[in-house]
């Protein structure tokens, strides 16, 4: 994105066309030509707030995963137990994505094919996720809740053990499952998860 902050109110009708024409088209078929006539500038002028077409599609992704991320922080900032607090930020971060690939598929497809390509926006959300995951499992360390040392472990249990419900491509590879389902699956390996964090045993 160019110099232009997000609240900026072109900013935010471009990155809201723009959304809407990757429903209505298709990420391919959407163009910068076509969002410009629509928000009544010229195409130019939309190079001023993104300097290409992959920019304002990364921005649309972006301006849905940032909630998301803030949620994640405010369970983290939260006083409750770190038990708790990853499985609170487990299960909304699995329902976010559920709920995305339900009621937008295209936009959840360009989040996957991100996360396929190791784009820049797939590992920031994922450098976020596992900012959070770290800290909550250092604090269950330093309150004696998890007999565990090694934090990086404690996480890398946790994204290998619920990769299925986590990672966005295993996420739209079970579209045919329901979501009632596969949460309850993950719920239950969750709690073997948890346990062995907080007992040490592995």
């Amino acid at each position: 994105m160019g110099t232009t902050k997000a609240t900026d109110p072109v900013d935010q009708k471009l990155l809201e066309l723009a959304a809407q024409h990757i429903r209505r088209y298709g990420p391919k078929k959407t163009t910068i030509v076509s969002i410009a006539e629509e928000a009544g500038m010229s195409h130019a002028n939309i190079y001023r707030y993104f300097p290409s077409k992959h920019a304002l599609v990364d921005a649309v992704i972006e301006q849905w995963l940032k909630p998301i991320e803030k949620g994640m922080k405010d369970i983290t900032d939260s006083p409750d137990p770190a038990r708790d607090k990853l499985e609170r930020l487990t299960s909304a971060l699995f329902r976010a994505y559920r709920r995305k690939l339900e009621d937008d598929p295209q936009l959840f497809d360009i989040f996957v094919t991100a996360a396929l390509n190791s784009k820049g926006l797939a590992r920031r959300h994922r450098n976020r996720i596992v900012t959070e995951l770290r800290r909550m499992v250092e604090d269950g360390i330093a309150s004696g809740s998890f007999a565990i040392s090694d934090s990086r472990m404690g996480v890398l249990m946790i994204l290998d053990g619920l990769s299925r419900f986590l990672n966005p491509v295993s996420v739209s590879q079970d579209r045919e499952a329901t979501a009632v389902d596969l949460e309850a699956r993950m719920e239950k390996i969750s709690h073997i998860i948890f346990r062995s964090i907080a007992s040490g045993e592995f």
